[in-house]
């Protein structure tokens, strides 16, 4: 962290940290949930969950993962040049006039689109390359995927077509993480398997089967199939309590996540008001009491909530300062009257632990009615991301 002292130096105010012995310690633990001969696919889309992409990926196949997986051929695009060489699975749409990049690139692609199959094939045999390709069954999330009653009309396009490798066959949980009732799950799991007979019965043999998400890899061993997606566990994040409370009745130990990020802010104003002057855009807080406030220079616009105008908290020197005011774009303004010696520049924790307190993501989402997904995803690209540990 450069030092606040140094002329030479800049000052941050505002960074995330990353703790690297949390990422290896997750790493480790979902390494050992699916044992030997499988593989570990640990998604890094939306800038690794808010993490930094750059940071998190390099990190993440330090520690042991095997594949990495991201939502667009953007990102696919920027690991290579970040010069990554392990197998990276692009899980989202790919463009008709982007076909040609993500191929030469040798991205693998998810497909269940038949003209999209059909274009991969012309391209490829103008290429003189191998397209290598995971077909995504449809099993009733609803989304991307191929109708399983198609699927035999799907795979007629890929058959004629030498170039086109089906390396992989997937699908995805609807409500895994949502419920304590897991038959709909179960449900999606028997489509699944079908589906995967039903490809070997058309003389496709896809070598890497993979369905399971972090609530299903923890929940259900049968979901590991050949490989599993790492999704929000890798960064020390439960899914959901749902997911902890059927882990707990289905008498199976949960993992010990330990979250990888911390988000950290410097103090710019420290201020003295009067009892009974208003804060903040909309005058929804009135002070009861003459008022010690700290100002820090974060907003909605780096990814804190609005909706947690009045209701979070930040912790300065390992006390809980509440959040007085709504949360404006650029500044959020907390109260330190019961914190003494708080100054300029002080270290405020947004998101992280001091000491024996913490303001975790979950509590964040808690706060603003929403999951601890979207808190950190939202974090601004360009803070400061910084590796610890």
């Amino acid at each position: 962290m450069p030092s606040i002292e140094s002329p030479m130096a800049k000052t941050l105010l505002q960074w995330i940290e990353l703790d690297r012995a949390s990422l290896d310690q997750n790493v480790r633990q979902f390494r050992q949930l699916i044992g030997p001969g499988r593989r570990l696919l640990a998604m890094v889309k939306a800038n690794a969950y808010g993490h930094g992409l750059k940071e998190v990926s390099s990190l993440a196949l330090a520690a042991g993962v095997d594949w990495l997986g991201v939502h667009s051929l953007e990102e696919g695009a920027a690991l290579q040049e970040l010069g990554i060489k392990a197998p990276v699975l692009i899980s989202g749409y790919v463009a008709a006039s982007d076909l040609r990049d993500a191929v030469e690139r040798g991205l693998r692609l998810t497909v269940y689109d038949p003209e999209t199959a059909a274009r991969l094939a012309r391209l490829c045999r103008r290429l003189g390359k191998k397209a290598f390709l995971h077909i995504k069954v449809e099993t009733g999330t609803h989304r991307q995927g191929v109708d399983p009653a198609r699927l035999a009309e799907f795979v007629a396009r890929l058959q004629g077509s030498p170039e086109l490798v089906v390396e992989g066959v997937s699908s995805h949980f609807a409500d895994i993480e949502d419920t304590t009732d897991h038959r709909y799950a179960q449900r999606q799991l028997q489509i699944f398997a079908e589906a995967v007979a039903r490809l070997q019965e058309l003389k496709i043999q896809a070598p890497l089967r993979h369905m399971s998400c972090t609530a299903s890899g923890i929940l259900f061993p049968e979901t590991h199939f050949d490989m599993l997606r790492v999704g929000v566990g890798l960064y020390g994040l439960w899914p959901s309590k749902e997911t902890y409370v059927s882990c707990v009745q289905r008498k199976r130990d949960p993992l010990r996540l330990e979250p990888v990020l911390s988000w950290k802010a410097r103090i710019a104003q420290i201020k003295r008001i009067s009892r009974g002057e208003f804060i903040g855009y909309g005058r929804t807080y009135r002070t009861t009491r003459p008022t010690r406030l700290a100002v820090i220079p974060i907003g909605y616009f780096d990814g804190y909530p609005r909706a947690l105008s009045n209701l979070s908290h930040a912790l300065l020197k390992g006390q809980r300062a509440p959040l007085r005011g709504r949360v404006a774009m650029n500044f959020i303004t907390v109260d330190v009257t019961d914190i003494p010696g708080v100054g300029i520049e002080e270290e405020a924790v947004l998101i992280g632990r001091v000491g024996e307190d913490e303001v975790s993501a979950d509590m964040l989402a808690a706060w603003s009615g929403t999951i601890n997904y979207e808190i950190v995803a939202r974090l601004h690209p360009a803070i400061p991301r910084i590796v610890s540990g």
